[in-house]
């Protein structure tokens, strides 16, 4: 192809990206491109996105006119007895860090990917349902070779791919999870998709699937939980830095806040360590700011001018002393961007009988719910770390981002923003960058090619920091497009978790 690129797309695995490339080429919008590559990722990323989890899309219509859909999960309208619910704990292990993860049936929440999907396609939509879910219902079908990088991730969560029979034969040879380079093919989420692009999202709502879903021994879901469920719009957080105008991730999500809360401590000087402390101090904030207990009530705090003032000053007196989440962001040659991010949690171990769909453990995850995992209140959105973002600068350029990677998604979406806006870094570079993630003192963690000179003073500054001698995906996967004023097109997508980048 020849002449200035008409889109840009990157997405956290080839095919997902190509598919949206393909509905782009094809006359579709962002929208189309977003919605077609959460259906592909939901095959070719099956340990990530799963069409029974949850997740948001941030839009910017061609008129400028910015929204945000929340389709995360939220939790059952009554819990079941704890004695009876089926909860385990299984550890996923990074190599230098591991994580503790509950999974069962008891640790489904009620999901929302098809009643968000089918939204944000009744709104922005342009190309027939049926083409949007056609790649993902072929590569279904068909299969593919499992590409290294999802080898990996199913090799990470080996003990939840083999806590049931059903999931060790979706994702695995019967003995252990599939390794790279095997054949993966899903014939009954092809089955699932075809009936969804017909019947639309009533059928994974109300039809067979849900109904063997709130079937499953030992869950807290009711049949009532998923017909109820609505996919909502929500007006995003705004945040200025420098000449951009960021739009956020709103409450009830925590994701946004944290990221604006970031940023307002971080400086385009700083270092390593100086970075470090910020998200650190981001951490302890989220806590005084009672940010988890109510999200609303609970950013206003944690972004009043005192509060923030308050661990500037504690920076720079300190500075004198010195995760299965997915994204996919589209910008279109008319000016539509898309960000959307999915998340399945890690997973509930799980496959719904005759689905191929393993469905999400979020009302298993300490960061969503609480350390006492019992201790939630029924009927409410979960407060999700997931902050799909779009910055657009006073010049007209706009670039849209997200990421995946759990608690370390405010990080990485933090530190790519600054490189961007403070640093002027090119979209590529930004992406590229090493990073660091820090919750408590004295530990944090980095990727250990940061240079001697800022090694030391991060290890000065945390003591029990731990270097990685190669990227991981443990520091999140950021996928970014960016379309400048003129109308030149670019796309960025992390190396980490196998991204993929296209122009065209």
């Amino acid at each position: 192809m020849t002449g200035r690129p008409r889109f840009a797309v990157a997405a956290g695995a080839r095919p997902v990206a190509e598919a949206a490339a393909e509905i782009l080429r094809a006359g579709g919008n962002a929208a189309d491109a977003a919605i077609c590559g959460a259906l592909v990722a939901c095959v070719a990323e099956p340990a990530l996105a799963s069409l029974y989890g949850g997740g948001f899309l941030m839009v910017r219509e061609p008129s400028g006119k910015v929204g945000l859909l929340d389709f995360f999960v939220e939790t059952p309208r009554r819990k079941a007895a704890f004695g009876e619910v089926d909860l385990r704990e299984v550890a996923a292990d990074f190599g230098a860090a591991r994580q503790v993860f509950h999974i069962g049936a008891g640790a489904v929440a009620t999901p929302g990917v098809p009643r968000g999907l089918a939204e944000a396609h009744r709104r922005l939509g342009r190309a027939p349902f049926r083409d949007l879910a056609e790649p993902a219902i072929r590569m279904a079908k068909e299969g593919a070779a499992l590409s290294a990088f999802q080898a990996e991730v199913l090799a990470i969560i080996a003990p939840i791919v083999a806590a049931s029979p059903a999931a060790l034969g979706t994702f695995g040879d019967g003995t252990a999870p599939l390794k790279a380079g095997a054949p993966y093919r899903n014939e009954k989420l092809a089955d699932v998709l075809e009936a969804f692009a017909l019947e639309g999202d009533r059928f994974l709502h109300e039809g067979e699937p849900a109904q063997a879903l709130v079937g499953m021994a030992g869950t807290h879901l009711t049949a009532l939980d998923l017909r109820r469920y609505e996919a909502r719009w929500r007006e995003p957080m705004e945040e200025t830095r420098r000449r951009w105008r960021l739009r956020l991730n709103p409450p009830p999500a925590l994701g946004g806040a944290l990221v604006a809360f970031a940023l307002r401590l971080m400086r385009a000087e700083d270092g390593p360590a100086e970075t470090a402390m910020a998200l650190e101090a981001t951490a302890r904030a989220r806590i005084e700011a009672a940010l988890d207990g109510d999200a609303a009530a609970g950013a206003a705090r944690l972004l009043a001018p005192d509060l923030v003032r308050r661990y500037e000053a504690e920076l720079r007196g300190r500075r004198a002393a010195v995760a299965g989440t997915t994204h996919v962001s589209v910008i279109d040659g008319a000016g539509m961007a898309a960000a959307l991010t999915l998340s399945n949690g890690s997973g509930s171990g799980l496959i719904v009988p005759g689905s191929g769909i393993m469905p999400n453990n979020m009302l298993g995850e300490e960061d969503l719910v609480s350390a006492a995992l019992e201790d939630w209140e029924p009927g409410v959105r979960l407060a999700s770390m997931m902050a799909p973002t779009i910055a657009t600068h006073s010049s007209g350029a706009v670039v849209v981002l997200g990421s995946g990677g759990s608690a370390r998604i405010r990080s990485a979406l933090a530190q790519t923003l600054s490189h961007l806006i403070d640093r002027e870094m090119l979209l590529e570079d930004a992406v590229a960058a090493p990073r660091l993630h820090a919750e408590r003192w004295p530990e944090a963690d980095f990727e250990d090619r940061i240079g001697e000179e800022p090694r030391a003073r991060l290890l000065r500054a945390f003591p029990e920091a731990r270097g990685w001698a190669a990227d991981s995906m443990f520091f999140g996967g950021v996928h970014a497009a960016r379309r400048e004023a003129k109308g030149a097109l670019e796309a960025a997508a992390d190396h980490r978790r196998d991204g993929w980048a296209i122009t065209g």
